[in-house]
């Protein structure tokens, strides 16, 4: 029984050491992340929404809701942006800021495990070594997802996000490509309504 209490005692006293920040909701915020400026470590700032819904900001401060967060591999997941309609385009919703943009200060980076999957994009595209043929991963994604059929009928493309790319961005602009969204560990074998959509970011621990 002591050696229990013992334990208990350490386990504590370690989390109290790390100063971890109190939940979400029922959503623990594990260590490194800092939900405000009396907990966790701030270069690892994360939002608890009023609806007690984790987001992490880009360097702009658009807010992308947090899907999941795993402490071990250091890695989380972050909802892509929504693709938005008008009558004549589509766009993601981040696109007045240029897409999603990291801090390049910030311990965060884009994982290699991302398909990007790029919408309405200009010609230019045409001579990127980009997927824009007319197998490429986007047609699967317009055709039958209703959030892709807005862009429908433009030039589409697909890229897996690998490390010999700039880590800290998806652009989404005039002259490139309008509209974007993200699929982790993707496998085209799956119907396109099972993808993993989201966008894998890794984080360095706090001693690094």
């Amino acid at each position: 029984m002591a050696l229990i209490i013992f334990c208990v005692f350490i386990f504590v006293s370690h989390a109290s050491a790390l100063n971890v920040c109190p939940n979400c909701g029922s959503v623990e915020v594990p260590y490194p992340f800092s939900t405000d400026e009396n907990c966790g470590d701030t270069r690892y700032k994360i939002y608890c929404n009023n609806n007690s819904v984790l987001e992490f900001p880009s360097a702009e401060g658009f807010l992308y809701k947090i899907l999941s967060i795993n402490p071990t591999s250091n890695k989380l997941i972050i909802n892509p942006p929504t693709i938005m309609q008008t009558s004549s385009t589509c766009y993601s919703s981040d696109f007045p800021l240029g897409g999603l943009r990291l801090d390049e200060r910030s311990p965060f980076n884009i994982s290699s495990h991302n398909t990007v999957i790029l919408l309405n994009c200009s010609n230019a595209l045409l001579r990127s070594p980009l997927n824009c043929s007319s197998t490429s991963l986007c047609r699967r994604f317009e055709d039958n997802m209703e959030e892709g059929s807005a862009c429908r009928g433009t030039l589409c493309c697909h890229y897996l996000k690998d490390s010999s790319m700039n880590s800290h961005f998806i652009r989404a602009r005039n002259g490139g490509c309008s509209a974007y969204t993200s699929v982790v560990d993707m496998q085209p074998s799956d119907p396109v309504e099972k993808w993993n959509y989201g966008i894998e970011l890794q984080w360095l621990p706090p001693n690094n």
